[in-house]
């Protein structure tokens, strides 16, 4: 019996009387067949309804939303619960749930008798969409906690790309923080702030549902992207116990470094060997790509490595980080507004990790990031950068692989 199954022990009893009847009535049917189904039909009529594990067949229930400042106390006062109850449970129920923790906006359920004074006997508070604290509030007073059934859905969706990623999922009535899986797992092999008006997607992904309600986003099993004309194909599968994205042929869809540091901006300038600079108002080389967004966006290094250098460029670049990637490879970030905690010279850093923030600190016109790469020592256009893949699927898992490819690519195709 799963912790969450709470009986009342009182309506048990009714249940099982008509379970008892229905097995006797039934069992002097000669055929076996038809008392079976008869007898199942019986159990179904009889099943007593259940909301967070309390037949509520006899009892009336309220739900609500916790109000603005509001705390248990003026929820369970207004609905007749003494405060002497409501004090033992502030009090000695805290390692099941804090009640301080109770959040505007969350679902409760307080369930009462429906004889002419009526009682509250149960107090339920849906801590997430899944989780929930039940309260017991007469005889001994206690609480405990439950899980609610989450249903894993898999649906599609596909669109065509004219503005933004995130505007065409809005557009085709998607959960718009898909564009944000998306932009994971084509982060190495698409540059997001070059897509293309005209561009298009598909997507075969799980979505989480508790009590019929949409509570969020699961994995993304498969996904194509076509970008430029060319279609790329992405599909989920697990080896040696970590999760990574594959194309067609096995190949990781992960690189050695990141297209872009940072999420949802746009290229301001580009990298030249004579540009006009904003604020001097001389020509000389810009050896980065500039990336506007607003103050406070994070940076994340776009490759594993060590930072060699954290401070403040007095000659314009204000606030940056070096991190050398490798014998060959480094990359440097500008103007930043501050530096993510913990940063400091000699730490190694992973590709991904939060590094800074966006700002306009040194000669700036504006919050933008400058990001430089360097081979060898020597700038070169961050947007052609060629990186390696990562691991490609093992043998040893070449046939489930392919499965999962045969499985879900006709599907994608068809869509």
């Amino acid at each position: 019996m799963p912790p969450n199954f709470i009986i009342n022990m009182e309506k048990i009893s009714v249940v099982g009387i008509y379970l008892v009847v229905a097995v006797l009535f039934f069992g002097s049917c000669n055929n076996r067949s038809d008392q079976d189904k008869q007898l199942d039909s019986a159990i179904e009529y009889y099943m007593p309804e259940l909301m967070y594990g309390i037949n509520v067949d006899s009892l009336a229930v309220r739900q609500d939303k916790v109000k603005r400042n509001e705390f248990l106390a003026d929820i369970l006062l207004r609905n007749g619960v003494d405060y002497t109850v409501i004090d033992y449970i502030a009090r000695y129920t805290k390692d099941t749930f804090d009640v301080r923790h109770i959040k505007y906006g969350n679902t409760y359920h307080i369930f009462y008798t429906t004889d002419s004074i009526s009682r509250a006997l149960y107090f339920a508070y849906d801590i997430t969409p899944s989780s929930y604290v039940l309260y017991h509030l007469t005889d001994s007073v206690y609480a405990v906690r439950g899980k609610k059934e989450v249903v894993t859905r898999i649906e599609t969706t596909k669109g065509n790309i004219q503005t933004s990623l995130w505007n065409a999922l809005v557009e085709y009535q998607a959960d718009p923080n898909l564009a944000n899986e998306l932009s994971e797992i084509y982060a190495w092999t698409i540059d997001f702030f070059g897509l293309q008006k005209g561009d298009s997607y598909k997507a075969l992904y799980e979505t989480f549902y508790v009590d019929d309600q949409y509570t969020g986003l699961g994995k993304v099993l498969a996904a194509s992207f076509n970008h430029g004309g060319e279609d790329l194909f992405a599909f989920y599968f697990e080896q040696n116990g970590k999760g990574d994205y594959f194309d067609t042929a096995g190949n990781s869809l992960q690189r050695t470094f990141l297209k872009a540091p940072l999420r949802y901006s746009r290229i301001s300038s580009g990298f030249s060997n004579s540009r006009m600079h904003p604020v001097l108002k001389i020509r000389r080389p810009h050896h980065g790509v500039d990336y506007a967004a607003p103050a406070g966006t994070p940076v994340h290094t776009v490759g594993d490595g060590v930072v060699v250098k954290k401070g403040y460029q007095k000659n314009g670049g204000g606030n940056y980080i070096k991190i050398k990637h490798n014998g060959t490879y480094s990359t440097t970030y500008m103007h930043l507004k501050g530096f993510a905690k913990g940063i400091k010279v000699g730490q190694h850093v992973h590709q991904g990790d939060l590094i800074g923030y966006v700002g306009s600190t040194g000669l700036a016109t504006g919050p933008h990031l400058d990001f430089r790469f360097y081979r060898n020592g020597k700038a070169i256009n961050p947007l052609k950068v060629e990186s390696p893949p990562s691991k490609p699927i093992e043998e040893n898992y070449r046939v489930a692989f392919d499965s999962v490819v045969s499985q879900y690519l006709p599907l994608l195709q068809s869509m």
